[in-house]
C-alpha cells in the first residue's frame, strides 16, 4: 500500500516518544502514516479483524520462519491498511530474513522494534493518549454531520450544497458511484476508477481515505470514497460512516421523488396517447418533467424496462408499458442511447411539438418500430424511408387507398386463411427476387409464383407494370401503417 499521509497522530510521532524506546528497522518511506490503535497480535493473518491503521505488536510466535512467508505476512498486513508492525525481536521472533526487510521498504510499512524492557501495554497506552485529543475532534466532526439529518428535513438543501458542507466538516473531498463507476448522486462526482473496491467486502482504507459501501434495500447502491483534504483536518472512519448513511438517505429520498414523477409521467402519457389532454395543459405538465420544445415518441421492443431506465439515465422522459410494447416520449436524440442495447428493436415517430397531439406520432412509432423487428435493424426513424413520406397521414385516407388496391385480396386470405398479402409484400422487400421471397416464407418458388398470380387475378393489377407495382406497394406500406399487417 502507497503511503497514507494523513494528518493527526502518526507513525513518526510515535516513534519519537522516549518513553517507548522504538527503532525504526525498516519501512522509513511510511512514518507518516496515520495512527487509530496499537494492538497485540500473535494471529498468522490478523487482517480479517482489523479497520485500518492500526500498530499490529507481535512477539514473533506466528512470524513464518521463510523468506516466502515473511514476505507474504507482511504484504497481508500493508494491504489491510496496517499502519505499522512493531516487533519484540528479543522473544519468540524468528530470524528476520532480508526479504522481509524488502518488503518494507518497497512498500513503504514501517518495522518498528520494541525493546524488552516496555510492554506491549505501555505502547498500547501510548497510542491511546495521543489519539485521545484527536478523538475530540472527530467527535465534534460526527455531531455535525448528525446535524445534516437535520439540515435534509428542515433547510431543503440540493444534494450537491449537502455535501459541500460535509466535505468541509469531515476534512474529506467525498466522491459517490454506482457499483459500476456511474454517477450516484447528481452533483457529486465520481471517483477515479481505481480508487473504486472491487468487492463490497474490501477493506474500508485505502490510500489517502476510506472507500465505504452506500447501503440500500436489496444490497448496496454503490461506493463513497473518502479522499482526505489538503490542509484539513479528517475527522475519520467513523464520520465516513455517518456520510455514507446520509448518502443512503438522500438516494432514498431522490429515488421517491422520481418514482413519483414516474408515474405521474405515465399517466401524462397515457393520457395524450389517448388525447384527452389538451396540448396547453400538456404542455404545462411535460415542462415540469423537464421537457420542451420538440418531441418524439419511441416505440421499444425487445428489452427490459430496467435495461431501458438505465440507459436513458438521467435524461427526460415520459414511458408507458402496453404489453410488449414500451412508449417513450421525450426530446429528440433518445432512440441513440436506446439504439445499443442488445436486443432492441425500436421506432421513432417524426418530431412532434411539445404537448401536441400523438395520434399520428403512435402510428408512426409502431410502424418504425416493427420495421426494426423484421429488418433486424435496431432502430428505424420513421421518415427515413422514402416511401413513408408520401403517405397520407389521415387514416381515413389509408383506409380508402388499402380498400381500393388490396380490399379483395384481403377478404380472400381471411376466408381462406391464405397469405396472398404477406407472400407480395416478401416479395417486393426482397426486390421481386421470387427465389429468397420463397425462402423467407419457407414455401417453394412454385407456390410463391401461384400466390402471385393469384394476388393479381383478385385485385386487377398486374405487378410486371411498373404503375401498378407502385400503387400496390403503397397500398402494402398504409397496411403497415394502420397496424393491419406486422
Amino acid at each position: 500500500m502507497e503511503n497514507d499521509k494523513r494528518r493527526g497522530v502518526n507513525v513518526r510521532e510515535i516513534l519519537s516518544y522516549p518513553a517507548l524506546q522504538l527503532r525504526l528497522l525498516a519501512g522509513e518511506a511510511g512514518l507518516d502514516r496515520s495512527v487509530s490503535w496499537a494492538h497485540a497480535s500473535e494471529l498468522e493473518d490478523p487482517t480479517p479483524w482489523l479497520l485500518g491503521a492500526e500498530i499490529i505488536m507481535t512477539t514473533g510466535r506466528a512470524l513464518p520462519r521463510s523468506a516466502a512467508g515473511q514476505r507474504a505476512y507482511l504484504e497481508r498486513l500493508d494491504d489491510a491498511g496496517v499502519a505499522a508492525l512493531a516487533v519484540s525481536v528479543q522473544l519468540h521472533m524468528p530470524p528476520l530474513r532480508q526479504a522481509f526487510f524488502d518488503t518494507a521498504q518497497e512498500r513503504g510499512i514501517p518495522v518498528l522494534e520494541v525493546p524488552l524492557a516496555v510492554p506491549f501495554i505501555v505502547v498500547a497506552q501510548e497510542v491511546a493518549a495521543a489519539v485521545q485529543e484527536d478523538s475530540r475532534h472527530r467527535l465534534g466532526a460526527q455531531l455535525q454531520v448528525f446535524g445534516a439529518l437535520r439540515w435534509m428535513a428542515s433547510e431543503d438543501l440540493d444534494t450537491t450544497t449537502l455535501f459541500r458542507r460535509l466535505e468541509r466538516l469531515s476534512g474529506y473531498d467525498i466522491r459517490l458511484c454506482t457499483t459500476q463507476g456511474r454517477p450516484l448522486l447528481p452533483g457529486v462526482p465520481v471517483p477515479e476508477p481505481s480508487l473504486v473496491p472491487g468487492s463490497l467486502d474490501a477493506p474500508p482504507t485505502i490510500p489517502g481515505g476510506f472507500a465505504l459501501p452506500v447501503p440500500a434495500p436489496g444490497g448496496a447502491a454503490g461506493f463513497l470514497i473518502a479522499l482526505e483534504r489538503e490542509g484539513a483536518r479528517p475527522a475519520g472512519l467513523a464520520v465516513v460512516q455517518h456520510i455514507a448513511t446520509v448518502a443512503a438517505l438522500q438516494l432514498a429520498v431522490i429515488r421517491t421523488e422520481r418514482e413519483t414523477l414516474r408515474r405521474e409521467g405515465t399517466e401524462i402519457l397515457a393520457e395524450m396517447l389517448q388525447g384527452t389532454l389538451d396540448q396547453q395543459a400538456a404542455e404545462r405538465r411535460l415542462l415540469r418533467h423537464s421537457i420542451k420544445g420538440t418531441t418524439e415518441l419511441t416505440v421499444v421492443r425487445g428489452v427490459t424496462e430496467e435495461a431501458l431506465l438505465r440507459a436513458l439515465d438521467d435524461a427526460p422522459y415520459l414511458l408507458l408499458n402496453r404489453g410488449e410494447d414500451r412508449f417513450l416520449l421525450g426530446p429528440p436524440g433518445l432512440g441513440d442511447a436506446i439504439a445499443a442495447l442488445p436486443g432492441v428493436a425500436a421506432g421513432t415517430s417524426r418530431p412532434v411539438p411539445c404537448g401536441a397531439s400523438l395520434r399520428i406520432a403512435q402510428r408512426e412509432a409502431r410502424w418504425a418500430a416493427s420495421r426494426a423487428a423484421a429488418s433486424g435493424r435496431s432502430l428505424v426513424r420513421y421518415g427515413d424511408d422514402p416511401a413513408g413520406r408520401w403517405l397520407p397521414g389521415d387514416p381515413a385516407a389509408l383506409n380508402a387507398l388499402v380498400e381500393e388496391v388490396l380490399g379483395e385480396a384481403l377478404r380472400y386470405d381471411a376466408t381462406h386463411g391464405a397469405q396472398l398479402l404477406l407472400s407480395v409484400r416478401t416479395w417486393m422487400e426482397r426486390d421481386r427476387r421470387t427465389d429468397d421471397a420463397a425462402a423467407a416464407l419457407h414455401i417453394h418458388p412454385n407456390t410463391l409464383t401461384y400466390r402471385l398470380r393469384r394476388f393479381s387475378t383478385l385485385t386487377g393489377r398486374d405487378l410486371t407494370s411498373t404503375g401498378a407495382f407502385t400503387e400496390v406497394w403503397m397500398a402494402i406500406r398504409s397496411v403497415s401503417e394502420l397496424g393491419l399487417l406486422d
